[in-house]
């Protein structure tokens, strides 16, 4: 019997600082319109400040989970099997595997303002990815929980 909840399951938000940038750019929406009077001012506010905040949500909307049988990584279900050791990455090392280390084959589901992250091998030889990197700000519970996954 699987439990209800699963062992990882993160969702990688936005920084708080990309939420005051949203209302920031509200208020230069509402600055541009500021020459048409007040009502379109305030519709530059609402709608610049609307339409910010939905781009900063979509992107921070993305969520890595380790459920059942396999690792959901944004758009991506991959099965435990095809999975090989994770690799918990510090900053540095994090830095080095987004950068000049990267292969161009791997998938990634990166966020800069997340410093830490875990590269896990792909061993399906049908499988032309090498590895999948994730960002996390959990990296040991989700290596934790991959291990678990794969040794169920």
């Amino acid at each position: 019997m699987q439990p209800s909840t699963p062992p990882f399951d993160e969702r990688l938000t936005a920084p708080r600082s990309w939420w005051l940038i949203s209302f920031l750019l509200g208020i230069a929406c509402a600055l541009m319109l500021l020459p048409l009077g007040t009502l379109p001012l305030l519709a530059g506010l609402v709608g610049g400040t609307a339409a910010a905040a939905v781009v900063v949500s979509s992107y921070g909307s993305a969520r890595i989970r380790v459920v059942g049988d396999a690792l959901v990584a944004g758009d991506a279900r991959i099965p435990v099997s095809a999975l090989g050791e994770a690799e918990v990455l510090d900053a540095e090392e994090a830095r080095a595997w987004r950068s000049y280390k990267a292969d161009t084959r791997a998938f990634m589901l990166l966020r800069s303002y997340i410093p830490t992250a875990v590269r896990v091998e792909i061993t399906d030889p049908q499988d032309p990815t090498p590895y999948v990197y994730l960002s996390t700000r959990e990296p040991q519970a989700l290596a934790a929980a991959l291990k678990a996954a794969v040794g169920a």
